[in-house]
């Protein structure tokens, strides 16, 4: 049982990262799916979003989140 202490304290302190992100994210200078490189094409009838830059983003933090689970173990 002892090899699933650090992960799960791991994914304990992720969570808490999380919901302080979500309690705080209207406060936050940045909102996902408004970032720079998120694209938004209008026309009379419809509306075409392309979160490009969201999409890197969480891309991006998804890869560190298992490189760094990864290590521990």
């Amino acid at each position: 049982m002892p090899q699933f202490g650090k992960p799960l304290i791991f994914a304990g302190l992720a969570l808490v990262a999380l919901g302080l992100f979500f309690l705080l994210g209207e406060k936050l200078p940045f909102q996902l799916g408004r970032l720079p490189g998120d694209l938004e094409f209008r026309n009379k009838n419809s509306v075409l979003y392309l979160p490009l830059g969201t999409c890197l983003l969480l891309s991006l933090l998804g890869s560190l989140l298992l490189w760094l689970l990864n290590r521990i173990r």
